[in-house]
């Protein structure tokens, strides 16, 4: 009975709202109830009204969305037999109906996301299961998999109950036995050195014969030699924190068909967008977005996927679909489409248990893109997850939502060329006047921000989603039409994260974004010299003039992403606050504070100043573990020293002479999970549309100052500096 009635006030419900957004109405009494509803959703914005208040902001703004899409069908296209107009104006359509269809889809995922899962750890009476720890690897170098790999073997979990593996698909016997003689020494080389790195390290070393269907063939590689009951997997990059398997592995013994329990992805350096528009401390990362909000809606629908990394699956599961899926470049999310569709159900854990690396640079950045872009539309393609069998109608949805999204490229390019047609070839492609304009349009256009800030503001300040989308359409958009042309050619490409720019430069793939910009600038002259010559079009010149103008300060803020800043350092350091003490000349242990760490080194405040050790001299460091490290004292040389009101700081790089020396270094720089979340915390803060929207323009104008200014000083001069450190095997 429940449930009919539920099926009937649904339908009652649809048939109401149906009824509303195809109501006949002037455009006089349209704009009145909009700007009604307008109101009512700011007010329950405004006062940070939640539950059903917030389900009523969402459904006046679908309303407002709605009847757009209601008057853009039935009365702004233009005549078919007008076929110069036709098709520009239908692909425009096209295009906004897909932006509506993919707002609908997000609704349904985020509306209302599960709240993060408190922590839950293993109890006394539970079950220990054992773990299989995969770190594939294909090229990073030693330090950064010395690193990762003490992370993990230092997790608070029982030693007898985990094995950490190092997968090493760069010293496969097919690399060793390359007829190139230099990259045949080379993974030898590497293979000896990686192998005597897991046996200080106590750590698990295995490759394959040759390197076959890429991460996901070394991870079944993995499979194939192991045997624990689950499996953690870290990229080369992702290193775990102390309780990853504590907070994680207790929701397999709850749930008998539970496939994986997914944390996000934490990362210590910005993206190229935060990095060269110097936005990394105070605005959320892009990542945020998704592991902070869609996939709690995710989980919500039991569709949240595996990403690649810092994830729990279960072997027995694994097994039930031969292991990790590889005909996508997209292994992650494939799999876990196929064991969604055979019943098994999925857990996404809302806490930073990991710290990894992002590209560094713009052209590593596109291609890491261009790998997600072309594998979630082979996934498309190829199970067209609204038709996958086994799916609950929900979990379509939602496999539908994920998939969809990455198709932006193709939308926001027509977006960015659509007022060409009109300013360069006087097509008339939207057939409506400025009052139509005014009373649909830019009510749609206020509703949808509104509608994004409500679900997203602490985690995506206004714009900037428009801006990230942008500075990937340029690229992905030939890419997606790579796949579509041939579904099977895309291929798996590793992602170089750790590089550093040695100077100013523009990036080597930056010159269609200058020449970009400069066509959309060109239209703003076209829109000046069309408002004067041709007077009786000045509305509507003004209304496309407007959109171009739009278009124009986007791609003006993206020049200040392509033009990448000298960075001499890679390692981004991490703000702490661990008691310690310093051996000076003297052989004296003198009482410090480390205040902040990274891959390479620490920052020492010291207390007294008088007892500061010189600089440039070998030290030792010493500190209480988060783990149970026999040997506590850490080599270091202290390369520089300054004085400040509190103390003086010595600027000391790790030795890292010894595997101990990797054990002290992760434990300072990763065993803390804590630490992950304040940081996270500390950026989420909603600023508001007006802010938001007063910030960005002020960036966007500095930007592409800043953007021209390095065309003409630097050029095209590319020079990065890779130590082969982030070639995550993601």
């Amino acid at each position: 009975m429940p449930k009919i009635i539920s099926t009937v006030s649904w339908m009652a419900f649809s048939a109401m709202v149906l009824f509303i957004i195809t109501m006949p109405v002037s455009i006089q009494a349209h704009l009145v109830t909009a700007v009604v509803l307008l109101a009512l959703m700011l007010v329950i914005k405004m006062f940070r009204l939640s539950g059903t208040w917030r389900l009523l902001l969402l459904g006046f703004g679908t309303t407002i969305v709605l009847r757009y899409a209601y008057w853009r069908t039935t009365s702004t296209l233009p005549p078919i037999d007008q076929i110069a107009d036709f098709i520009p104006g239908f692909l425009l359509y096209i295009a906004e109906m897909y932006s509506v269809m993919m707002l609908g889809l997000s609704l349904f995922v985020v509306s209302s996301p599960l709240p993060p899962r408190p922590s839950q750890r293993l109890g006394a009476d539970d079950h220990v299961p054992t773990v299989d720890v995969f770190v594939p690897s294909f090229n990073e170098d030693r330090a950064l998999l010395a690193g990762t790999l003490a992370a993990a073997k230092a997790m608070d979990y029982p030693a007898d109950k985990f094995t950490v593996w190092l997968l090493d698909d760069g010293s496969t016997t097919q690399k060793r036995t390359s007829a190139n003689v230099d990259a045949a020494t080379a993974a030898n080389r590497r293979h000896e050195d990686l192998q005597q790195l897991c046996r200080d390290l106590d750590v698990r070393y295995l490759t394959r014969e040759r390197n076959e269907h890429a991460k996901a063939g070394n991870l079944n590689n993995g499979l194939k030699n192991s045997s624990a009951e689950l499996v953690a997997v870290f990229d080369a990059d992702h290193a775990p924190a102390r309780d990853f398997l504590q907070e994680t592995v207790t929701y397999f013994g709850k749930d008998a068909r539970l496939f994986l329990v997914q944390t996000p992805h934490f990362f210590l350096n910005p993206d190229p967008l935060e990095r060269n528009l110097q936005t990394f401390e105070t605005m959320p990362s892009e990542s945020e977005m998704f592991y902070g909000v869609i996939q709690r809606g995710l989980d919500k629908w039991n569709a949240s996927f595996f990403c690649g990394s810092a994830a729990v699956l279960r072997r027995k599961a694994l097994e039930d679909v031969n292991g990790f899926s590889g005909r996508s470049i997209t292994e992650d999310c494939e799999t876990a489409i196929d064991l969604h569709s055979r019943g098994w159900n999925s857990i996404y854990v809302d806490k930073p248990l990991i710290a990894g690396l992002q590209p560094a640079t713009f052209a590593s950045f596109i291609g890491q893109r261009t790998r997600w872009a072309q594998g979630m539309l082979q996934i498309m393609l190829m199970k067209f997850p609204l038709f996958k069998g086994g799916l609950s109608i929900s979990q379509r949805l939602a496999y539908m939502s994920s998939t969809m999204f990455w198709l932006f490229p193709l939308t926001r390019m027509i977006f960015l060329f659509a007022p060409f047609f009109y300013l360069f070839f006087d097509l008339q492609i939207f057939t409506a006047s400025s009052g139509d304009f005014v009373a649909y349009t830019v009510t749609y256009m206020l509703a949808n921000v509104v509608i994004q800030n409500s679900l997203f503001g602490r985690w995506r300040w206004p714009w900037i989603s428009e801006l990230y989308e942008y500075i990937q359409s340029v690229h992905l958009f030939p890419a997606l039409f790579a796949v579509l042309a041939n579904p099977n050619k895309p291929t798996f490409n590793v992602t170089s994260k750790d590089e550093t720019t040695q100077r100013n430069r523009v990036s080597e793939i930056g010159i269609p974004f200058y020449i970009i910009f400069f066509i959309l600038l060109a239209g703003v002259g076209f829109t000046v010299f069309r408002f004067i010559t041709e007077p009786y079009k000045a509305e509507i010149t003004l209304v496309v003039g407007g959109w171009n103008l739009f278009n124009l300060i986007i791609a003006g803020c993206a020049l200040g992403v392509v033009s990448e800043r000298r960075e001499a350092r890679g390692n981004r350091r991490v703000p702490v606050d661990r008691p310690c003490e310093v051996r000076a000349e003297n052989g004296e242990w003198i009482e410090g504070v480390i205040e902040d760490v990274s891959s390479s080194g620490i920052s020492v405040r010291m207390r007294n100043k008088r007892l500061s050790p010189s600089h440039e001299v070998p030290g030792t460091v010493r500190f209480q573990t988060y783990s149970d490290i026999e040997h506590r004292e850490l080599g270091v040389d202290i390369r520089n020293t300054s004085t400040s009101d509190n103390g003086v700081i010595l600027g000391c790089q790790f030795a890292l002479r010894s595997s101990n020396d990797y054990r002290l270094m992760a434990d300072l720089l990763y065993a803390n999970s804590a630490q992950w979340t304040n940081r996270l915390e500390s950026r989420r803060v909603n600023v508001g549309i007006v802010v938001g929207t007063v910030r960005f323009l002020i960036l966007a104008f500095y930007q592409t100052t800043r953007g021209l200014a390095y065309l003409v000083r630097f050029g095209r001069t590319p020079k990065v500096r890779s130590s082969r450190r982030g070639r995550a095997a993601a």
